[in-house]
């Protein structure tokens, strides 16, 4: 069969040479977010995770700008030297490796420079090395992989390079971390941010090596920032890390071994703005606390409340825990409209958040508590809560349900759903 009966409509009628430019333009072929969204910008910085195609959306973008601006002076800065010359040029997604046929540049190593055949010319620099971008003038940047540079003084120096033509442009690909420098330039004005996921390049990326990322780091802290790109950080004062969640996570455990709970942290109102409700399963052995799930989102009263029920049933748990403060009396008679004789375990706030929340982190630093799995916005609450302001709901459910567990001697016994 003809290759050509398998294309689409349009494409049957262009011709090879068509084809070919087609090819090659990355307006057409590259995915969302692998093109500058606006015009008017400075820094276009591309957050995403390993495999998403960094390195080609960065070549593809010096190609187009060497072939708009004849007179572009284009700086390319790598983490290392060997970077520069083994991944931006010659490397499989580089300047060579994707350059049309008929606008190749020419390499020079010893010189470290790429010339098209226009005459607009791009120079590589090392970030380990910032002296080397004192003196150099350029139009244009493309810095790979800034999250790796060790020396913010490379970036200063580029800056001050960063000064011919009319409208000089920078653009940044990296897979982020938390580094001040990174959450600076995403807050300016000028700048424009794509972010990327390694699974939306999955066509053209190994199905055994999607499978292991999958099954060994989605929803870690490395996977979110190796994969999903995010940049995660932690707040100064908060009673929880990302090393600590990391440190705590586990596979599984027996649930038959387990007294469970199901606390819960009822919103007061239900529309698009409105609290969620937090929700959370956890276990314990009677040395150590298991976080099971986290049911927690945005519900009606009857929805949090089948819910629950739902997941009475399935974690075989031996009690509700719910706070009279927040809606606790609410809880009851809600859910006691389904389950007459449910036993609902209600607590009040004496105490201060804060203080509400310190023996559960202790118990987090004494090793004494485990995440079966990941829970990234309850983790992510964890991580940012310094008892100030609102405490959120996801995490309110959590100290409740370790609070019942860990710091009480018995539990009632199940009484079954009537």
């Amino acid at each position: 069969m003809d290759e050509r009966e398998s294309l689409p409509d349009f494409l049957k009628t262009l011709t090879p040479l068509e084809m070919t430019l087609l090819y090659h333009d990355w307006r057409v072929m590259g995915r969302a977010g692998q093109n500058p969204k606006a015009v008017d910008w400075f820094l276009w910085i591309i957050l995403a995770g390993r495999g998403w195609g960094k390195t080609r959306t960065g070549a593809q973008w010096v190609h187009r700008t060497a072939w708009t601006h004849k007179r572009a002076r284009i700086a390319l800065v790598a983490h290392t030297a060997a970077d520069g010359r083994g991944v931006m040029v010659e490397g499989e997604s580089g300047l060579l490796g994707c350059a049309p046929p008929w606008f190749r540049p020419q390499y020079e190593p010893s010189k470290r420079l790429v010339t098209w055949p226009n005459g607009a010319q791009a120079q590589l620099f090392s970030a380990e090395e910032p002296d080397q971008l004192r003196g150099p003038q350029a139009t244009h940047a493309w810095c790979d992989e800034l999250a790796k540079w060790k020396n913010e003084e490379t970036w200063d120096n580029l800056m001050f390079a960063l000064r011919l033509g009319q409208r000089p442009q920078c653009v940044i690909t990296t897979t982020p971390r938390s580094l001040p420098l990174l959450h600076t330039l995403v807050k300016r004005p000028d700048a424009i941010v794509s972010q990327g996921h390694t699974f939306e390049n999955a066509k053209n990326l190994a199905p055994s090596f999607l499978q292991y990322m999958k099954e060994r780091y989605e929803g870690t802290r490395l996977g979110r920032q190796e994969l999903s790109a995010e940049i995660l950080r932690d707040v100064a004062g908060a009673l929880w890390s990302r090393d600590m969640m990391e440190s705590c996570r586990i596979g599984h455990v027996d649930p038959a071994s387990l007294r469970i709970v199901i606390a819960v942290d009822p919103a007061t109102s239900h529309h698009a703005k409105s609290d969620e409700t937090g929700i959370v399963v956890a276990g314990w052995d009677g040395k150590r606390g298991y976080v099971l799930q986290d049911a927690s989102g945005r519900y009606s009263p009857e929805q949090w409340a089948q819910k629950v029920l739902s997941l009475y049933e399935t974690h075989k748990a031996d009690r509700i825990v719910a706070e009279t403060n927040q809606g606790g009396a609410m809880v009851s008679q809600i859910l006691r409209t389904h389950a007459p004789h449910l036993p609902i375990q209600t607590v009040h706030a004496s105490k201060g958040k804060t203080a509400r929340a310190e023996p559960i982190a202790a118990l987090y630093e004494q090793g004494k508590i485990h995440h079966v799995g990941t829970f990234p916005t309850l983790e992510d609450q964890m991580c940012t809560f310094t008892g100030l302001g609102k405490s959120p709901d996801r995490l309110d459910a959590l100290v409740w349900a370790i609070t019942a567990l860990a710091f009480q001697k018995s539990t009632p016994p199940r009484v079954g759903l009537v």
